[in-house]
Protein backbone atom coordinates (compact mmCIF):
# COMPACT_ATOMS: atom_id res chain seq x y z
CA UNK A 1 0.00 0.00 0.00
CA UNK A 2 1.14 3.73 -0.98
CA UNK A 3 1.85 5.81 1.87
CA UNK A 4 -0.84 8.06 3.13
CA UNK A 5 -3.25 5.84 2.04
CA UNK A 6 -6.28 4.89 3.52
CA UNK A 7 -6.58 1.74 4.81
CA UNK A 8 -10.10 1.06 5.25
CA UNK A 9 -13.18 3.04 3.59
CA UNK A 10 -13.72 4.08 6.35
CA UNK A 11 -10.55 5.93 6.61
CA UNK A 12 -10.94 6.79 3.32
CA UNK A 13 -14.18 8.41 3.64
CA UNK A 14 -12.63 10.81 7.15
CA UNK A 15 -9.99 11.33 5.23
CA UNK A 16 -11.81 13.23 2.04
CA UNK A 17 -14.59 14.99 5.19
CA UNK A 18 -11.52 16.58 6.71
CA UNK A 19 -10.35 18.23 3.28
CA UNK A 20 -12.47 21.00 4.23
CA UNK A 21 -13.86 21.63 0.70
CA UNK A 22 -17.37 22.51 0.35
CA UNK A 23 -19.39 23.59 -2.01
CA UNK A 24 -20.33 27.13 -0.37
CA UNK A 25 -16.29 26.84 0.59
CA UNK A 26 -15.65 26.73 -3.29
CA UNK A 27 -18.67 29.34 -4.71
CA UNK A 28 -17.16 31.87 -1.79
CA UNK A 29 -13.60 31.83 -2.96
CA UNK A 30 -14.90 32.08 -6.64
CA UNK A 31 -16.94 35.09 -5.78
CA UNK A 32 -14.19 36.95 -4.19
CA UNK A 33 -11.23 36.12 -6.44
CA UNK A 34 -13.03 36.60 -9.96
CA UNK A 35 -15.88 38.50 -8.80
CA UNK A 36 -18.02 36.18 -10.32
CA UNK A 37 -21.47 37.00 -10.63
CA UNK A 38 -22.83 34.18 -10.51
CA UNK A 39 -21.49 30.29 -9.02
CA UNK A 40 -23.67 27.45 -8.45
CA UNK A 41 -21.37 24.01 -7.32
CA UNK A 42 -22.75 20.66 -7.39
CA UNK A 43 -21.28 18.02 -4.73
CA UNK A 44 -21.01 15.50 -7.82
CA UNK A 45 -19.35 12.88 -4.59
CA UNK A 46 -22.21 12.48 -2.73
CA UNK A 47 -21.18 14.57 -0.21
CA UNK A 48 -17.76 13.55 0.83
CA UNK A 49 -15.91 16.57 -1.06
CA UNK A 50 -14.08 14.65 -3.80
CA UNK A 51 -16.00 15.26 -7.03
CA UNK A 52 -17.69 18.96 -8.07
CA UNK A 53 -18.74 20.65 -11.24
CA UNK A 54 -19.55 24.19 -11.21
CA UNK A 55 -20.78 26.44 -13.54
CA UNK A 56 -19.69 29.84 -12.94
CA UNK A 57 -20.61 33.29 -14.22
CA UNK A 58 -17.68 36.28 -14.55
CA UNK A 59 -16.44 39.72 -16.38
CA UNK A 60 -13.03 38.25 -16.09
CA UNK A 61 -13.96 35.83 -18.96
CA UNK A 62 -13.97 38.55 -21.54
CA UNK A 63 -11.79 37.99 -24.36
CA UNK A 64 -10.79 34.73 -22.88
CA UNK A 65 -11.04 30.96 -25.11
CA UNK A 66 -12.30 28.54 -23.00
CA UNK A 67 -9.00 26.83 -22.05
CA UNK A 68 -7.96 30.26 -20.53
CA UNK A 69 -10.83 30.38 -18.49
CA UNK A 70 -10.30 27.08 -16.96
CA UNK A 71 -6.66 28.15 -16.03
CA UNK A 72 -7.94 31.56 -14.80
CA UNK A 73 -10.03 29.08 -12.28
CA UNK A 74 -7.72 26.46 -11.80
CA UNK A 75 -5.50 29.20 -10.54
CA UNK A 76 -8.01 31.03 -8.42
CA UNK A 77 -8.61 27.27 -6.60
CA UNK A 78 -5.15 26.10 -6.69
CA UNK A 79 -5.16 24.67 -3.28
CA UNK A 80 -8.98 23.60 -3.03
CA UNK A 81 -8.24 21.79 -6.52
CA UNK A 82 -5.23 20.05 -4.76
CA UNK A 83 -7.62 18.37 -2.40
CA UNK A 84 -10.00 17.11 -4.11
CA UNK A 85 -10.72 14.31 -6.82
CA UNK A 86 -12.32 15.51 -9.47
CA UNK A 87 -13.35 19.50 -10.45
CA UNK A 88 -15.80 20.26 -14.01
CA UNK A 89 -15.87 23.68 -14.16
CA UNK A 90 -18.09 25.77 -16.99
CA UNK A 91 -17.56 29.06 -17.29
CA UNK A 92 -19.33 31.93 -18.92
CA UNK A 93 -19.31 35.84 -19.41
CA UNK A 94 -22.50 37.95 -18.08
CA UNK A 95 -23.68 38.54 -21.80
CA UNK A 96 -23.04 34.77 -22.69
CA UNK A 97 -24.83 33.73 -19.63
CA UNK A 98 -28.13 35.85 -19.73
CA UNK A 99 -27.90 34.46 -23.79
CA UNK A 100 -28.36 31.11 -22.53
CA UNK A 101 -30.77 31.55 -19.69
CA UNK A 102 -33.31 33.23 -22.64
CA UNK A 103 -32.74 30.53 -24.71
CA UNK A 104 -33.08 27.86 -22.12
CA UNK A 105 -36.64 30.25 -21.50
CA UNK A 106 -35.37 30.94 -17.71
Amino acid sequence: MSVGAAETDTQATTTANTSGITASSIQEALKEKLQAEYVDIEDMSGGCGQAFNAMIVSPQFEKKNTLARHRLVNSALKAEIAAIHAWTPKCFTPEEWQKKQSEAGT
